[in-house]
């Protein structure tokens, strides 16, 4: 006796997806982030992994590159901001504020290289902007200098997250430093006097010392006048 195959599945008894939103893309998007890396992010792949077409992702991202902002933009809820009404010297406090964001971005090295390019404009970003602004109008920096400040700080510190992640994901990256480290280290005096006298003060200290300098750490840069 032939078997029956069984009677197609109408549209209308399949569960229906969940309607699209913005939010719902950005979770989606890191998880996916957080279980492929940020290099499988794509709208296609995102669109794949919501069952839906890369059409409809476009109504509420633009590109791939605005939907890295938007990944950047979340996890940069995370930051710790407390130092800003927190005692102590301002600068010990944006350097603590600094040291929270490239953390962030320590966790996820392609996303440090792509917040170099992808500048995320949410609640998240404009509060890290604000915190920053804030501790440098308490050590007396004036408004404009802050206006320009702020952009190399972030800058900064979010170079310094790429160039460290890069060298412990990339094994090529590490080499490349390896060799400078080396043309450093071999430079002449007679030809790079500077480079010489300072030799491997070039290479030294940890990433959120480093962060110091641009702040004009009280370590450091005595002698700037706004300090």
């Amino acid at each position: 006796m032939p078997r029956r195959s069984s009677p197609p599945i109408s549209r209308r008894e399949r569960p229906a997806k969940p309607a699209l939103t913005y939010e719902g893309i950005v979770g989606a998007a890191v998880r996916l982030m957080r279980a492929e890396g940020l290099q499988r992010v794509t709208m296609r792949r995102l669109a794949q992994e919501l069952d839906t077409g890369a059409a409809s992702l476009y109504v509420y991202v633009a590109n791939t590159a605005e939907l890295h902002a938007a990944i950047l933009e979340e996890l940069l809820g995370v930051v710790d901001l407390e130092p800003v009404a927190a005692s102590g010297d301002w600068r010990d406090r944006l350097a603590s504020i600094l040291a929270s964001y490239t953390g962030v971005l320590f966790e996820h090295a392609t996303l440090a290289h792509s917040a170099l390019i992808a500048r995320p404009s949410g609640p998240n970003y404009l509060a890290l902007v604000e915190a920053v602004l804030a501790l440098l109008h308490e050590g007396g920096m004036p408004d404009a200098q802050a206006g320009w400040a702020v952009d190399v700080l972030l800058l900064v510190a979010t170079s310094v997250a790429a160039e460290q992640s890069a060298r412990a994901e990339d094994e090529a990256a590490e080499a490349d430093h390896g060799a400078l480290v080396k043309a450093i280290h071999g430079a002449e005096p007679s030809s790079h006097p500077r480079i010489a006298a300072i030799g491997e003060d070039l290479f030294s200290g940890t990433p959120e010392e480093r962060l110091d300098v641009p702040l004009g750490h009280k370590r450091r840069a005595r002698h700037a006048a706004w300090f």
